[in-house]
């Protein structure tokens, strides 16, 4: 995959934007970004291969999972970029500086499975967690994104840890 040649070169914060603002949101919600569409992707992978006894409600609340990091993902993202950064959540950048750890391939158990993706959230949430202390004081509005992010990680933890006893 090579870069777009259309694509622009500035990484200056657009005009009437902080730099120093831009750049230490963009320095907190990139790996944000970047571990929320882990979570996507590894989520719909269990989702596809959840097997077990409550197969039925894991398989469709892996779905409110995945979605949830995606528009989480997006949230933080644009965040960045209305600050005038662009953000860089290519694959390979995503893989290679991703914390949570590439599930196994193939058929789970349910409780396997549940266990994966409560981990991913938790790397997750270490990375929101650096973001609401981070931006404390350099950009409440920012701050307050990532608080909105960090509740609906909660909920969505308690809401699979809830199957199995996760804690």
């Amino acid at each position: 995959m090579t870069d777009s040649k259309t694509a622009s070169k500035s990484t200056a914060p657009m005009a009437g934007a902080d730099p120093e603002v831009a750049s230490g949101v963009s320095q907190f919600f990139t790996p944000l970004v970047h571990e929320l569409t882990v979570l996507a992707i590894n989520g719909k992978q269990a989702h596809w291969n959840v097997r077990g006894r409550d197969f039925l409600e894991v398989h469709e609340f892996l779905d409110t999972v995945v979605d949830h990091a995606q528009e989480w993902a997006d949230l933080a993202a644009e965040r960045v970029v209305a600050l005038g950064l662009p953000i860089d959540a290519r694959m390979a950048t995503i893989a290679s500086g991703s914390a949570a750890a590439n599930p196994k391939a193939g058929f789970k158990q349910s409780d396997d499975t549940i266990a994966d993706v409560v981990a991913q959230i938790d790397v997750a949430t270490a990375r929101v967690n650096a973001a609401i202390e981070g931006l404390e004081e350099l950009d409440p509005a920012s701050q307050d994104v990532a608080i909105a992010i960090r509740q609906g990680l909660d909920k969505d933890r308690w809401f699979l840890a809830a199957h199995v006893s996760v804690t």
